[in-house]
């Protein structure tokens, strides 16, 4: 069995019409003003989750993104035929966690990036499991699309999420383990289920990637 301990668990599930700008009012005490006009919408929210958590130079992050910086992305896409590089840049995976991080100025050992959908967030547990460093903080966001929300290629909703996983049980919130088995896989949790589990402290049992998983509370 391979586990890890939850601390520092926190979610970001605004209002379903809170746009980029609507959270730039809202959370605008947590970020530097020069950095803050031009973070994106899941940038904030990531920014928000990871509020209070002091990131080393030895620890290791693990963000897990469907879509990503979704209406960078559109409003990128509408720019042409006058590309916008601005646009470009942020709206490339993993920009929202970059730009937490160059806000704090802070380096870390490994950033790992992923993207995918059913198996998503076995891939980010498991990247999580196996890093090396003691210290790995677990995030993961999405932005809510528009018009590429009609072509099933965005979110339909924002939210975030950040939990620090570490081997040390004092003061930890939750756990998350598991055990290689011979089970067949089923149902893998949807990056918003595993999010709505989290804010709710509720247990998650399922199997996946040659084993069996486990999240409780403590």
């Amino acid at each position: 069995m391979i586990e890890r301990f939850l601390h520092h668990v926190r979610d970001e599930q605004p209002a379903a019409d809170e746009t980029a700008t609507g959270a730039r009012a809202r959370l605008a005490g947590m970020f530097p003003r020069t950095a803050l006009r031009r973070m994106t919408h899941l940038g904030l929210l990531v920014g928000s989750a990871l509020d209070g958590v002091p990131l080393g130079p030895e620890d290791a992050v693990v963000f897990a993104s469907t879509f990503a910086e979704t209406r960078a992305l559109e409003d990128f896409l509408r720019s042409f035929p006058a590309a916008s590089p601005l646009l470009f840049q942020t709206s490339i995976h993993p920009g929202s966690v970059q730009q937490v991080l160059i806000g704090r100025q802070q380096s870390i050992a490994r950033l790992w990036p992923l993207a995918g959908r059913t198996r998503l967030v076995e891939q980010a547990l498991l990247t999580a499991l196996l890093e090396p460093a003691a210290h790995v903080a677990l995030i993961g966001g999405e932005e809510r699309g528009t018009w590429m929300l009609e072509h099933n290629v965005a979110s339909a909703r924002s939210f975030a999420f950040a939990t620090i996983l570490t081997r040390d049980t004092a003061t930890a919130a939750g756990r998350i383990a598991f055990t290689p088995s011979t089970a067949r896989d089923d149902f893998c949790p949807t990056l918003e289920n595993f999010t709505a589990a989290l804010a709710e402290r509720r247990a998650l049992r399922w199997s996946g990637a040659g084993g069996t998983w486990v999240l409780d509370w403590l």
